[in-house]
């Protein structure tokens, strides 16, 4: 059974953004059905305006594409439950809530504020890196 997991920002836009970086295996990894990544309205839109920062210089084109490569394999969750761990970033909440509300098993983040509440959730906390040996054992 495929695991069902939350990938914070960060994280997808990596792994979409640089084919050859060190979380490209990632766009594999949710093709394949080895995960179910979820996804919330909140987190949505937080992954669309980030693919838009000047910085990447993608065009809407571009942003559509790289978004058609991740949104079809998610799942969509209506967001019901605050995570009753607090985060102490309010923008990296929504990433708790949705884990909580979808009862996720794991949420992926390299962000420090997120994973320096592991062992506080009903669902793992970890690394792009812990998760890809836990997929690999």
């Amino acid at each position: 059974m495929s695991r069902r997991v939350v990938f914070d920002t960060a994280t997808v836009v990596s792994s979409l953004l640089f084919s050859n970086g060190r979380l490209a295996w990632l766009r594999n990894h949710w093709r394949e059905r080895s995960c179910v990544p979820l996804i919330s309205r909140i987190t949505a839109a937080e992954l669309t305006r980030v693919l838009a920062y000047p910085k990447f210089r993608l065009s809407p084109d571009d942003r559509r594409e790289l978004l058609s490569d991740y949104l079809p394999y998610c799942e969509a969750i209506e967001q019901t439950a605050r995570s009753p761990i607090q985060c102490r970033d309010k923008n990296d909440q929504p990433f708790l809530d949705l884990a909580q509300s979808a009862n996720a098993d794991l949420l992926v983040s390299g962000d420090h504020d997120i994973l320096a509440l592991a062992h506080q959730t009903t669902f793992i906390i970890e690394t792009p890196e812990a998760y890809r040996a836990r997929s690999s054992a």
